[in-house]
């Protein structure tokens, strides 16, 4: 009896015969070549792509990945809900919590303000340490 010959590891003997590629598209052009998009041309691309039938054919036309023109889609799309998005004139700021409850010694001072302990070490700039001190002020007004 013939042992089965495997053509590679992932070959298996079911007996049904194996059929020839039919169709092997090379693209060659656009193998190595990286291109800088404007904006514009992004833009413009999407909008057809939005249009168009069948986004792999729109995508070799062009010569251009649909991956990328995927991304840019969704780029997009996350800029438009930033952009409805309302901007926020006030900082915000999150609330610290210490992991122990045994101060460390530091060089320094400590400051309370509203609750909130602010270590101060000797090399912190003054601008900044007035800045921290006023904004925790605000807050606890």
């Amino acid at each position: 009896m013939e042992e089965p010959r495997l053509t590679t590891a992932l070959d298996t003997d079911i007996g049904v015969p194996l059929k020839p590629v039919r169709r092997i598209e090379v693209l060659a052009g656009m193998a190595g070549r990286r291109r800088v998009w404007t904006l514009e041309q992004k833009l413009a691309l999407v909008s057809e792509m939005e249009r168009s039938d069948n986004v792999a054919a729109f995508a070799r036309e062009r010569e251009v990945s649909t991956a990328l023109l995927y991304t840019w889609r969704r780029e997009l799309r996350y800029a438009m809900e930033a952009a409805k998005l309302a901007p926020r004139d006030e900082p915000m700021f999150v609330p610290v919590v210490g992991g122990s409850s045994q101060p460390r010694s530091h060089d320094g001072i400590e400051v309370e303000v509203g609750g909130a302990v602010v270590r101060i070490g000797q090399a912190a700039r003054t601008d900044l340490v007035v800045a921290i001190i006023q904004a925790l002020q605000e807050t606890a007004a």
